[in-house]
């Protein structure tokens, strides 16, 4: 099993930035992605970028450029910073681990961009 838990999310300006944290624990040696999935009210959960070990990253038309993410295996955390928000952007953020004995998720953090 793997726990997830994010940090990060809340109220934005458009324009602004934001910074989501999911830090993984227990059978964390079985993982070999990690990534952020959202879901905004009334649409379908989307994949907004993963990242596989051995460092390659894939990313949403609709985020790349704007959006990084960034896994550090020694600490067990994959962060995603958000830059240049824009109102669709407003959904739930799932963090995401793939591993060789199933698929994870956290419990969703709350982004919204809004004036």
């Amino acid at each position: 099993q793997v726990q997830l838990v994010e940090s990060g999310g809340g109220l934005v300006q458009p324009g602004g930035s934001l910074r989501l944290s999911c830090a993984a624990s227990g059978s964390i040696f079985s993982i070999y992605a990690m990534g952020w999935y959202r879901q905004a009210p009334g649409k379908q959960r989307e994949l907004v970028a993963v990242t596989v070990s051995g460092g390659s990253t894939n990313y949403a038309d609709s985020v790349k450029g704007r959006f990084t993410i960034s896994r550090d295996i020694a600490k067990n955390t994959v962060t995603l910073q958000m830059n240049s928000l824009k109102p669709e952007d407003t959904a739930v953020y799932c963090c995401y681990a793939g591993g060789t004995a199933g698929s994870y998720w956290g419990q969703g953090t709350q982004v919204t961009v809004s004036s």
